[in-house]
């Protein structure tokens, strides 16, 4: 039963991230997970609202990245909202700390996926956050592409 729900293909985005900022630049990274979270997210049972990343200790987290709980596991169930440690060499890390404390920039995931070898990837970015006059003009040219389109 718990096989027909867990797909092969795993592509999630955060719609909300290219609405809410500018992106400037995009990595992708490991994420550790623990051992029920690879098969929560297989059963697509992520969330990004809210979620964002920061450095502690030399090394990037991400916070309040929702991986709901597996539904089949036994008494190792892991916290939804934990922080995770992504994977990125130090090069990286180090570049992306240099912009993001340079210019005021955040750090945001745009999508997480499974790639050929079955590993869990977060892409993450290098954004800027819109001012709200930006996201009117975000909204006004998708109309005017939906009209163009029906037309």
């Amino acid at each position: 039963m718990a096989n027909k729900e867990i797909q092969k293909n795993v592509d999630i985005r955060n719609k909300r991230a290219n609405f809410e900022y500018q992106i400037l630049d995009t990595y992708i990274a490991g994420i550790q997970l623990r051992g029920t979270e690879i098969k929560a997210i297989r059963m697509s049972k992520v969330n990004f609202a809210d979620a964002y990343c920061l450095f502690q200790n030399d090394g990037i987290y991400v916070k309040n990245l929702n991986i709901s709980e597996y539904l089949f596991a036994s008494f190792f169930k892991h916290d939804p909202t934990r922080e995770r440690k992504l994977l990125l060499k130090k090069k990286e890390i180090n570049k992306l700390k240099e912009k993001s404390e340079e210019k005021s920039l955040t750090i945001i995931p745009l999508r997480i996926f499974i790639n050929d070898r079955g590993w869990a990837k977060l892409e993450i970015a290098l954004a800027k956050g819109k001012k709200i006059h930006d996201k009117r003009d975000t909204i006004k040219e998708r109309d005017l592409s939906r009209q163009i389109e029906q037309e």
